[in-house]
């Protein structure tokens, strides 16, 4: 496949279009808020990981996830087991330490929740992040799952503070597999506890360490979804090296860059920093490779070798978020 066959098929995929799907909702909003949204007290703009309020010296973080229904109707234990580690990835992903989660279960009868809450209670054991309330209707025709999640942040890991120049690093755990059919990158069910949450905790470390400011949790966009959204925020463009990016041996660079793993980021780090943070996830056995390197072009292309393609040009189409939308 070429490149120009690759990013013509991301373009059209599930995980894009869900992500593009952001711009309008995010326009609608700042069209219905009085002031543009200015007094919302977000220390970030939308289109991070999770709402950074300030509190005290440090950051109350907040966000939520929603599971597909037709993933919630045919993987209901694995469905619950992710709707808490993904929100668990998204405090992380800011350099945040999460306190607690709340769900809203819909489901056609009590027996039908079961799975899901199973999985949910499993995740919340693996990962120390209590579950303590929500809302439950056992009486809907349909299943659905959203779950909520708190968190606090000492210092940010923010997906507007990408500079030129910065280089581009991809973490990630290939020690899984992927839950058929979908696209998830399983490396979380059946892991050690403690190896889960130490390297959660890379993150926070980094954050405060100053080694990092910019980073982003791969999503269902995959790997070069999330670029864009991380170089969207931070209204910059880079070239990534598609050959560069970690993956398994026996997976297909199309359908890896797709992948949503349950353990990877995202971080553009400034390059005297590369080599120390590198050096923090191989030391847990975890892959991290440069992947592409940040300009000011607004332009993000990807390449192998001399082939090469425009995977998305910020200043033709926004991909969540254009300029004058962003609510600050």
């Amino acid at each position: 496949m070429s490149v120009a066959d690759l990013v013509a098929s991301l373009r059209e995929s599930r995980g894009f279009r869900h992500k593009t799907d952001i711009a309008g909702v995010v326009s609608s909003l700042a069209r219905q808020l009085p002031g543009g949204a200015g007094d919302l007290g977000q220390a970030v703009a939308v289109g991070d990981d999770c709402a950074a309020l300030p509190d005290g010296d440090g950051y109350l973080l907040f966000a939520i996830e929603g599971m597909v229904s037709d993933f919630v109707q045919a993987m209901p234990w694995f469905a619950g087991y992710s709707s808490v580690m993904v929100n668990v990835s998204d405090i992380y992903a800011m350099g945040g330490r999460p306190l607690a989660v709340v769900d809203a279960l819909w489901s056609n009868g009590i027996e039908a929740a079961h799975e899901v809450l199973a999985g949910m209670a499993a995740a919340s054991v693996a990962y120390g992040v209590p579950i303590v309330g929500g809302h439950t209707n056992a009486r809907s025709d349909q299943a659905q799952l959203a779950v909520s999640i708190l968190g606090r942040a000492k210092a940010l890991l923010s997906s507007f503070n990408a500079r030129p120049g910065d280089r581009l690093l991809m973490a990630v755990d290939l020690r899984g597999r992927f839950e058929e059919p979908y696209p998830f990158w399983n490396a979380s069910v059946g892991a050690p506890a403690a190896r889960l949450r130490d390297d959660l905790e890379l993150l926070p470390r980094l954050a405060e360490s100053g080694l990092c400011d910019a980073a982003k949790d791969i999503s269902m966009a995959g790997t070069l979804g999330t670029a864009l959204m991380l170089l969207e925020c931070s209204q910059v463009g880079a070239r990534i090296d598609l050959d560069a990016i970690p993956r398994p041996a026996d997976v297909p660079l199309a359908r890896w860059v797709t992948a949503f793993p349950s353990y990877g980021y995202l971080l553009a780090v400034r390059e005297e920093h590369v080599e120390r943070v590198q050096a923090q996830f191989v030391a847990r056995a975890l892959d991290c490779a440069v992947i592409g390197t940040v300009d000011a072009t607004r332009e993000v292309v990807a390449h192998r070798g001399d082939d090469a393609a425009v995977l998305w040009d910020f200043s033709g189409e926004p991909f969540i978020v254009s300029t004058d939308q962003v609510l600050q």
